[in-house]
């Protein structure tokens, strides 16, 4: 028979289960509710924060391959200039050995004895225009003597040491060189104007022919300072004045001076 204690701990254990349930159910729905309110917050700032960070991201992703660009056109560069580099190097080489093997036999100084030299250094200026030889006294140069290259007359030595030279090229303000042309018959002065002007001749009598291309050498005259027969430069323009009776010419030098190598000086000195 059910006692009034029993009813009363049934009573007790139910009324305490409803409580617990209701209780569970109001705290999953009030967590439920702080969930939504949360995602409510939550989610523009993280909308935000998505849309802000992508661009850094982008950002720093082509600032990186901005870099791995700019390392390999540098690489570029470095290889372009190493091959630049090579090819000059070819070039000089071949030049300076088509240079030695023509000037070790040089057809127009006849049977006029040279040595060949290395250039050592250019010390061109808009007056003065030198270099410097690997060969000196002891190898039998001296002040006056010719220089000249594949092509024609270079200049002259102008001071020696042992073991080395100083060539004054034709262009210098203070060349001069006397030429000749046609049978030989007519002679003129070619006078350097500096590095950076042309070779001219003044004074041409009017009734001397001198067409360009014309091919002036070295007139050998007594006391001159060059054996006859020298190529020393071409016509290249030619300057009429109406009414006057000479006419005035620019030449260029048949030798180029721009890419000296190596001379032949010619163990010659001017006759009294």
């Amino acid at each position: 028979m059910v006692t009034d204690r029993s009813r009363r701990r049934a009573w007790t254990l139910g009324v305490s289960t409803l409580i617990v349930v209701t209780l569970l159910y109001m705290t999953v729905g009030i967590i439920s509710g702080l969930r939504s309110v949360a995602n409510l917050v939550i989610t523009p700032f993280s909308w935000t924060i998505d849309v802000v960070a992508r661009p850094i991201g982008h950002l720093f992703a082509g600032a990186i391959n901005y870099s791995d660009v700019v390392a390999q056109n540098e690489r570029l560069r470095y290889e372009l200039g190493r091959a630049q580099l090579k090819a000059d190097e070819t070039w000089a080489l071949q030049r300076q050995l088509e240079q030695l093997t023509s000037q070790l036999h040089v057809p127009f100084i006849g049977s006029l004895p040279t040595v060949a030299a290395q250039v050592v250094s250019i010390s061109p200026t808009n007056f003065s225009a030198t270099f410097d030889i690997s060969k000196g006294r002891d190898s039998g140069i001296l002040a006056g003597m010719p220089v000249v290259a594949n092509g024609g007359l270079v200049g002259s030595v102008i001071s020696t040491t042992p073991r080395g030279a100083t060539i004054r090229l034709i262009t210098d303000v203070s060349s001069s060189v006397g030429v000749t042309f046609g049978k030989g018959h007519q002679s003129i002065v070619i006078s350097g104007g500096g590095v950076n002007n042309a070779l001219s001749a003044t004074a041409v009598d009017l009734k001397a022919s001198l067409p360009t291309g014309t091919i002036l050498t070295t007139d050998g005259l007594s006391g001159g300072l060059y054996p006859p027969g020298l190529p020393v430069a071409r016509v290249s323009t030619v300057k009429l004045t109406p009414g006057a009776t000479t006419y005035n010419v620019t030449v260029t030098p048949t030798a180029d001076l721009g890419h000296l190598f190596y001379v032949d000086v010619v163990l010659w000195e001017p006759t009294s």
